[in-house]
């Protein structure tokens, strides 16, 4: 499998957001507007031209798809390694007490 590079998952990004914005019958104006950024951020943003965090989730704002981001980067809910019989709960290192 070959390793995308970030320009391209940009673009990738970009494209299924203007897909997205296409199917929900919305001018890039209208996007915009809605999101409080210039048509220039969004067409960038679309095009995977660089943008920011920040544009991102006003736009999913937008297209009502800011749970989007809750995909990223999921916290397991279960440690594997809790799960064998011996496991005890990793506690944090301390640093010795000064006397």
């Amino acid at each position: 499998m070959r390793i995308r590079t970030p320009d391209e998952i940009a673009g990738d990004v970009g494209q299924k957001l203007k897909t997205l914005r296409v199917h929900k019958n919305l001018e890039q104006a209208e996007v915009a507007a809605r999101a409080g950024i210039s048509v220039r951020s969004l067409r960038n943003l679309e095009n995977g031209d660089g943008s920011s965090l920040h544009t991102l989730i006003l736009v999913l704002r937008v297209l009502g798809r800011e749970a989007w981001l809750d995909t990223i980067a999921p916290v397991p809910t279960i440690n594997p390694v809790m799960m064998t019989r011996d496991a005890t709960p990793r506690q944090r290192a301390s640093k010795p007490r000064r006397r």
